[in-house]
């Protein structure tokens, strides 16, 4: 049976956003290279920290990216970064004018000389996308994936992990690897029951967000993540949650209160009011909405699993 309502807390949830792509234009009011409204950046941070989102990891997905993701991070005491190269990108290090290991040094000399700063959290996102290799070939992915577990082996970071539709491959991969770093999540996950219990049989957590609960099927996952295994995040700007989501039937009964703090008002992009939501375009402060759905899926108390989950968190990257 359904929860109708969810109880409002008489205290601020802790909440850690583990992916949030701060770095992509959206946020700047820029879409697809065009400008749609005026830069709200600073309105998405305060609407994070009022929803109680205390650290944020923004997601490095290229040198370039986690250059300016590194430049934002230290620019505010609330944020972290990753850094490393999504597998649609890992052309790049083959067209590095210097080569790949050009590349590899640069990613690698990034980390070690912010080490002190602890601005720099994770290895990634990395690892296989086999729906997307229009934008780079299997092969390629799966060399500089490689590359980049010697890069968490030579920097002692955990590892911020992407697999999509890639068959044995990835799993493979890991396994084949596991000894070259410690901590590992396997983000944005809409695998199996299976694949979920062969990963965490490798002492790897499990990141949720909007789109690990589209379907009946990511919502029996999420119930049996094993608790110390789970960490959450919105992914945003995308993988936000929707009507047509199977998850949402968790959420549309809650209080008007949660709904106030973690999915305010929002309008249209062509309608856009500063202050406001841009409808259609994720934040961080929506962690609380991630948190209580996944609560009410697994049965449990919303206040409990924001502390487990904090905890998980903190194990893998803020040790």
């Amino acid at each position: 049976m359904l929860p109708t309502t969810t109880r409002v807390i008489s205290r601020k949830m802790r909440l850690i956003d583990i992916g949030v792509n701060l770095t992509d234009g959206m946020f700047r009011g820029e879409y697809r290279g065009k400008r749609a409204h005026a830069d709200d950046f600073g309105s998405v941070m305060e609407r994070a920290r009022k929803a109680g989102v205390e650290r944020m990891i923004i997601t490095g997905g290229s040198l370039s990216e986690s250059i300016e993701a590194l430049s934002l991070a230290e620019s505010d005491p609330h944020l972290y970064t990753t850094v490393g190269c999504h597998p649609t990108r890992c052309g790049e290090f083959d067209n590095d004018e210097q080569g790949p290991d050009h590349y590899y040094d640069q990613l690698r000399d990034l980390i070690k000389s912010h080490s002190l700063a602890k601005k720099i959290v994770a290895i990634g996102e990395c690892g296989l996308d086999y729906d997307r290799t229009h934008f780079c070939p299997i092969d390629v992915q799966k060399k500089y994936f490689l590359r980049q577990f010697d890069l968490a082996e030579e920097t002692g970071l955990p590892m911020f992990l992407h697999s999509r539709n890639t068959g044995n491959d990835f799993n493979d991969m890991i396994k084949a690897n596991r000894t070259k770093f410690k901590h590992g999540v396997v983000h944005s996950f809409t695998g199996t029951v299976q694949e979920m219990q062969d990963l965490v049989s490798m002492d790897l957590h499990i990141g949720i967000n909007g789109c690990s609960m589209k379907t009946e099927e990511n919502v029996e996952v999420v119930k049996a993540i094993p608790a110390n295994r789970l960490v959450l995040e919105t992914d945003a700007p995308w993988c936000d949650i929707r009507p047509t989501h199977a998850s949402y039937q968790y959420w549309k009964n809650c209080s008007s209160d949660l709904k106030e703090l973690y999915t305010p008002e929002g309008k249209k992009k062509e309608k856009f009011e500063m202050g406001l939501m841009v409808k259609s375009r994720n934040e961080p402060c929506t962690m609380g909405q991630v948190l209580h759905i996944v609560a009410a899926i697994r049965g449990v108390d919303a206040n409990e699993l924001a502390e487990q989950v904090w905890e998980n968190t903190c194990n893998v990257f803020f040790p």
